[in-house]
């Protein structure tokens, strides 16, 4: 049988399989490279369109705090227009009162009373006054109880005096109200 030698053949096939891998290698190395570069730019894009997003949203909640405040201001604004308009509806309710009121003063008051000071704070009435006896004094009481304008007399200080009149000085504390009709009228009102 004849030899053949078969080494620069299978040196061949080894430098050609080499180069296979190596061309493999760096094919995959470079689709390795491609896959991550790929993946790079991807999410920096993505990291970047979400910095994008977040500024803009970040902007838009800069600009509706701003709104936000103002609609607060308003509010307050609101709330400040809406307690003048009571103050004046209610000054407006109350304008006729005093009237109503005086005249009350002149029918409540009996012959021998006369009336030297009379204060109110809110809807409390201090009436001081001097009689010419006690019993004027109750009469005034119950021309008060009787009366719509003002309500509850309660006696708080009698004095008597003596000289050559005998008069009595009184301080009575009463409270305004409304007569039924008005109360009707303000309750239709609200």
């Amino acid at each position: 049988m004849a030899h053949i030698n078969l080494l620069p053949w299978r040196e061949e096939q080894r430098q050609e399989q080499t180069r296979q891998f190596a061309t493999v290698t760096a094919l995959s190395l470079l689709l390795t490279a491609a896959v991550i570069f790929m993946v790079h730019v991807t999410i920096d894009g993505q990291i970047n369109h979400q910095k994008y997003r977040n500024t803009m949203l970040q902007n838009e909640i800069t600009r509706l705090d701003v709104a936000l405040k103002q609609i607060e201001e308003l509010e307050e604004t609101k709330e400040q227009l809406l307690s003048r308009m009571d103050v004046i509806q209610s000054l407006q309710q109350r304008r006729p009162q005093i009237v109503h009121l005086f005249d009350d003063f002149v029918r409540t008051v009996p012959e021998g009373i006369f009336l030297t000071e009379i204060k109110q704070k809110g809807d409390e009435l201090t009436i001081k006054g001097i009689a010419e006896s006690n019993g004027r004094v109750s009469a005034y009481m119950r021309n008060i109880d009787a009366s719509d304008w003002m309500s509850t007399p309660k006696l708080k200080v009698i004095e008597t005096k003596k000289g050559t009149l005998r008069s009595s000085s009184f301080t009575v504390v009463t409270s305004q109200s409304l007569p039924d009709d008005e109360k009707e009228k303000k309750g239709d009102d609200s």
